[in-house]
């Protein structure tokens, strides 16, 4: 159970989940030709898992004091884990999620493509150690990070399964994907600005420079309010340019009640949030949105076939 916490294992079943998803909901329904088979899929999958999760040991070691202060009833270093044994642990899943890339790589003749995994496995461990110090410098690798997960599905399953017969199709599906890692960037950026705040007292206390405790906490939820705008609207765009015109009536209305009105909902709130528990919140509901926003991919493909 502490390896689990460790881990944080549901944000991992949730990236699982949404990588899992977007191949079997999404792009095994559009007659395609795809370049992993089954089990070769899972290993990606498994590979980013690892990753993620070697992200989430080395963040938790090097958080340990301001976890202390900010979230005491999660620190696991030190209470049944060893600082020893979690370096190890963070030194087991990266060798292994790397050396799974490896493999994928060479599975889809493209070796250079592994360095995608030892990018993302140094840009979590940069971010533990030092970037997440830097103000929305680490907001953004973070964000990244996530947005990666979702484009590295098309870098192994699309791009090398084109050829001149399918590109417009496959270019059209790896728009797609595109679509919805810039998504995830969007709201997991203003999540981690939201948790920045929320943690501002622990970061304080270390000497970190994250927004808040650079500008403020009243001015940095205002910025946060100012980002969350913006996908506010590219949504409504989306979802006028491609769901109206197309018909896609259930679609358009599963949009509105579970991204556009969360988002607004977000929006409205924390112009006056003020406590660590109203931010934590207003951190909740942007994790429901971008799963739900996720989650549209599986509701998109019924009405088209529904409508079909």
């Amino acid at each position: 159970m502490i390896f689990l916490k460790l881990i944080r294992y549901k944000n991992l079943l949730m990236l699982a989940f949404m990588q899992v998803l977007f191949r079997y909901a999404f792009l095994k329904q559009q007659n395609i030709p795809l370049a992993l088979s089954d089990l070769q899929y899972g290993l990606l999958v498994l590979s980013t898992v690892l990753l993620a999760a070697a992200g989430y040991v080395i963040n938790n070691i090097y958080d340990v004091a301001t976890d202390t202060i900010n979230k005491p009833n999660d620190v696991v270093i030190g209470k049944g884990i060893s600082e020893t044994l979690a370096y190890n642990i963070y030194i087991g899943l990266n060798i292994t999620g790397v050396a799974i890339g490896f493999y994928l790589s060479n599975v889809i003749l493209r070796p250079g493509f592994a360095t995608i995994f030892i990018l993302i496995a140094s840009m979590l461990y940069f971010y533990s150690t030092t970037l997440k110090q830097i103000m929305i410098v680490g907001n953004i690798v973070v964000a990244l990070t996530l947005a990666l997960s979702v484009i590295i599905i098309g870098v192994f399953d699309i791009f090398p399964a084109t050829n001149s017969e399918n590109q417009a199709q496959m270019a059209s599906l790896f728009s797609i994907l595109m679509d919805y890692a810039l998504f995830a960037f969007m709201i997991n950026f203003i999540r981690e600005i939201v948790k920045d705040i929320e943690d501002v007292n622990g970061d304080y206390n270390q000497g970190m420079n994250t927004l808040p405790i650079a500008i403020g906490v009243s001015r940095t939820a205002k910025i946060a309010l100012g980002f969350a705008i913006i996908p506010f609207i590219l949504c409504l765009l989306y979802i006028n340019t491609y769901f109206l015109k197309n018909n896609l009536i259930f679609v358009t209305l599963y949009a509105f009640a579970f991204v556009l009105a969360p988002l607004l909902y977000f929006i409205v709130k924390i112009f006056d949030a003020k406590t660590p528990k109203e931010f934590h919140h207003l951190s909740t509901v942007l994790k429901m949105i971008l799963f739900f926003g996720i989650l549209s991919i599986l509701v998109i493909t019924l009405n088209i076939r529904y409508n079909a």
